[in-house]
């Protein structure tokens, strides 16, 4: 069904590295917006001023300069220190890794903001209440800030993990086999490069498509308020259903 001359296949091996790139670069990205975050927002100077460059530097770059420069830069460094080690030989890093580091610091730059804006949010007061009743630091941010701060920033992430998949194609230009490498394979193979980036295409907007879905019923469940007043509406429904019934 989904054969295109024989190279369905691989589109569908280029979808899930994709998926995969996407995924682990999400998961690291998270953990450094958060870290970020965190030091904005630190009584430290310095490690405000850290993450403040951090986020200046990362942002005002673009990520396909990122993906190159790690990928090649860092095997140069890698074999300058091996060098001292009496290595010699030419190292390459995994195009994969390289494109998580890559995607992972722009993503974990942007999530940065977002995370402090939703910390940001959450009345000071609660953390205080937190305190008086005698829960420590850690408690106070697994029970009570992070909780809030996921809620209000979660639209937020969502559309930096939208703009995070499409940016996964930019990996394609170290050779890793991804879904848009592998769609100009095919098209330089058959000299039809519309029938199959339109396929990728696609492809992009199926998972665009299933992540919203997905992104929209976490909204849906992280937000108490719209499910009590959906709640009622379909009890008062029913009510008048039944009045309208007796």
């Amino acid at each position: 069904m989904f054969d295109l001359q024989g190279y369905g296949h691989l589109l569908l091996s280029g979808s899930l590295i994709t998926i995969k790139l996407a995924l682990t670069s999400l998961a690291m990205g998270l953990l450094l917006g958060l870290l970020g975050a965190s030091a904005k927002l630190s009584r430290f100077a310095v490690l405000r001023g850290l993450a403040t460059a951090y986020t200046t530097l990362v942002r005002g770059i673009p990520e396909l300069l990122s993906v190159l420069f790690i990928y090649f830069g860092g095997s140069m460094l890698l074999m300058a220190l091996l060098k001292n080690f009496g290595y010699t030989d030419y190292v390459e890093i995994s195009q994969f890794w390289a494109g998580v580091a890559a995607l992972s610091f722009a993503f974990g730059a942007y999530a940065t903001e977002t995370f402090r804006m939703a910390f940001q949010e959450i009345p000071s007061g609660q953390r205080e209440s937190g305190q008086a009743l005698g829960m420590r630091p850690w408690q106070i941010f697994w029970r009570i800030t992070l909780p809030q701060m996921w809620r209000i920033a979660l639209p937020g992430l969502g559309n930096l993990f939208l703009v995070l998949l499409k940016d996964t194609a930019l990996v394609s230009v170290v050779g890793l086999d991804d879904l848009m490498r592998q769609s100009t394979v095919a098209a330089t193979s058959t000299q039809r490069p519309f029938t199959f980036y339109l396929a990728a295409a696609c492809i992009y907007l199926l998972m665009t498509v299933v992540i919203t879905a997905i992104l929209m019923a976490l909204e849906w469940y992280n937000d108490p308020a719209e499910r009590y007043a959906k709640r009622l509406t379909r009890q008062t429904t029913d009510r008048k259903l039944t009045a309208m019934g007796n």
